[in-house]
Protein backbone atom coordinates (compact mmCIF):
# COMPACT_ATOMS: atom_id res chain seq x y z
CA UNK A 1 0.00 0.00 0.00
CA UNK A 2 1.29 3.44 -0.91
CA UNK A 3 1.82 5.94 1.91
CA UNK A 4 0.39 9.42 1.14
CA UNK A 5 3.04 11.30 3.15
CA UNK A 6 6.36 10.10 4.54
CA UNK A 7 9.11 12.06 6.27
CA UNK A 8 12.42 11.95 4.41
CA UNK A 9 15.47 10.22 5.88
CA UNK A 10 17.20 13.61 6.20
CA UNK A 11 14.25 14.98 8.19
CA UNK A 12 14.31 11.95 10.46
CA UNK A 13 18.05 12.34 11.09
CA UNK A 14 17.43 15.93 12.28
CA UNK A 15 14.76 14.98 14.80
CA UNK A 16 15.90 11.52 15.97
CA UNK A 17 18.13 12.84 18.77
CA UNK A 18 15.00 14.12 20.55
CA UNK A 19 13.19 10.77 20.60
CA UNK A 20 12.98 9.00 23.96
CA UNK A 21 14.93 5.79 24.34
CA UNK A 22 13.11 2.53 23.76
CA UNK A 23 12.77 0.36 26.85
CA UNK A 24 12.63 -3.38 26.24
CA UNK A 25 10.44 -4.09 23.22
CA UNK A 26 11.55 -2.23 20.07
CA UNK A 27 9.13 0.45 18.91
CA UNK A 28 7.16 0.35 15.69
CA UNK A 29 8.92 2.28 12.90
CA UNK A 30 9.23 5.88 14.11
CA UNK A 31 9.29 7.31 10.59
CA UNK A 32 6.00 5.67 9.63
CA UNK A 33 4.24 6.55 12.90
CA UNK A 34 5.40 10.19 12.92
CA UNK A 35 4.38 10.57 9.29
CA UNK A 36 0.95 9.22 10.28
CA UNK A 37 0.70 11.72 13.14
CA UNK A 38 1.55 14.59 10.80
CA UNK A 39 -0.89 13.32 8.16
CA UNK A 40 -3.76 13.09 10.66
CA UNK A 41 -3.12 16.49 12.26
CA UNK A 42 -2.49 18.25 8.96
CA UNK A 43 -5.71 16.90 7.47
CA UNK A 44 -7.79 17.42 10.61
CA UNK A 45 -8.76 13.75 10.56
CA UNK A 46 -9.87 11.46 13.33
CA UNK A 47 -7.16 9.04 14.43
CA UNK A 48 -9.15 6.08 13.13
CA UNK A 49 -9.24 7.65 9.67
CA UNK A 50 -5.46 7.40 9.27
CA UNK A 51 -4.53 5.21 6.29
CA UNK A 52 -3.56 1.67 7.25
CA UNK A 53 -0.15 2.18 5.63
CA UNK A 54 0.90 4.21 8.69
CA UNK A 55 0.10 1.35 11.03
CA UNK A 56 -2.68 0.81 13.54
CA UNK A 57 -4.51 4.02 14.39
CA UNK A 58 -4.30 3.18 18.10
CA UNK A 59 -0.49 3.05 17.87
CA UNK A 60 -0.39 6.42 16.11
CA UNK A 61 -2.68 7.95 18.75
CA UNK A 62 -0.83 6.42 21.71
CA UNK A 63 2.55 7.60 20.44
CA UNK A 64 1.20 11.13 19.90
CA UNK A 65 -0.32 11.30 23.40
CA UNK A 66 2.69 9.77 25.16
CA UNK A 67 5.27 11.90 23.38
CA UNK A 68 3.16 15.05 23.80
CA UNK A 69 3.01 14.51 27.55
CA UNK A 70 6.76 13.90 27.65
CA UNK A 71 7.41 17.13 25.74
CA UNK A 72 9.13 15.41 22.81
CA UNK A 73 7.36 17.51 20.18
CA UNK A 74 8.09 20.75 22.06
CA UNK A 75 11.79 19.87 22.13
CA UNK A 76 11.78 19.09 18.41
CA UNK A 77 10.00 22.35 17.53
CA UNK A 78 12.28 24.41 19.76
CA UNK A 79 15.41 22.84 18.30
CA UNK A 80 14.26 23.30 14.72
CA UNK A 81 13.28 26.92 15.37
CA UNK A 82 16.63 27.64 17.05
CA UNK A 83 18.62 26.31 14.08
CA UNK A 84 16.64 28.35 11.58
CA UNK A 85 18.42 31.29 9.94
CA UNK A 86 15.22 32.90 8.73
CA UNK A 87 14.55 36.02 10.80
CA UNK A 88 12.01 37.41 8.38
CA UNK A 89 9.56 34.50 8.54
CA UNK A 90 6.02 35.32 9.57
CA UNK A 91 3.85 32.51 10.93
CA UNK A 92 0.10 32.85 10.58
CA UNK A 93 -2.21 30.81 12.76
CA UNK A 94 -5.59 29.93 11.34
CA UNK A 95 -7.11 29.08 14.70
CA UNK A 96 -10.57 30.42 15.29
CA UNK A 97 -13.11 30.09 18.06
CA UNK A 98 -16.83 29.96 17.70
CA UNK A 99 -18.55 32.34 20.10
CA UNK A 100 -21.68 31.38 21.94
CA UNK A 101 -24.84 32.99 20.61
CA UNK A 102 -25.24 35.10 23.76
CA UNK A 103 -21.72 36.53 23.51
CA UNK A 104 -22.92 39.41 21.32
CA UNK A 105 -25.28 40.63 24.02
CA UNK A 106 -22.43 41.11 26.53
CA UNK A 107 -21.50 44.43 24.92
CA UNK A 108 -25.07 45.71 25.14
CA UNK A 109 -25.36 44.80 28.82
CA UNK A 110 -21.93 46.27 29.75
CA UNK A 111 -20.75 42.85 30.92
CA UNK A 112 -17.79 42.72 28.57
CA UNK A 113 -14.62 44.19 30.12
CA UNK A 114 -13.35 47.39 28.55
CA UNK A 115 -9.75 46.74 27.51
CA UNK A 116 -9.22 49.63 25.15
CA UNK A 117 -8.70 53.33 25.69
CA UNK A 118 -11.18 54.19 22.97
CA UNK A 119 -14.25 56.16 23.99
CA UNK A 120 -17.44 54.12 24.24
CA UNK A 121 -20.08 54.52 21.57
CA UNK A 122 -23.32 56.06 22.74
Amino acid sequence: MDVPFLLTKAQMRRIEPYFPLSHGVPRVDDRRILSGIIFVIQGGLRWRDAPAAYGPHKTIYNRFIRWSRMGVFNKIFSALAATSDADDVLMIDATHLKAHRTAASLLKKDLFPDISDAPRAA
